[in-house]
């Protein structure tokens, strides 16, 4: 595990985390790890889903062309070389 070192941090900044990270019930450096977990760690699922639609609610939806399937290449061959 890395260790971080933050100087010169406002005393109203630590102030407010000293008091949310007693709110959530743990110590400060565990909120600290908390919000740069949140802050770079992308979104999970069920935030995404949350997300998108709340981008997208108010949208109809496309068109899409759908491709032409009368192209399409044989199946492949799966039996075994020595069924053969």
């Amino acid at each position: 595990m890395a260790v971080l070192t933050i100087r010169n941090i406002e005393d109203s900044v630590k102030e407010r985390l000293r008091v949310r990270a007693a709110t959530h019930g743990h110590s400060m450096e565990e909120e600290a790890r908390v919000i740069l977990r949140r802050a770079v760690g992308g979104v999970d699922g069920a935030g995404l889903w949350a997300l998108s639609r709340q981008l997208f609610e108010s949208a109809d939806g496309v068109e899409l062309e759908l491709p032409r399937r009368d192209d399409d290449r044989p199946s492949p061959d799966f039996t075994d070389a020595g069924d053969r």
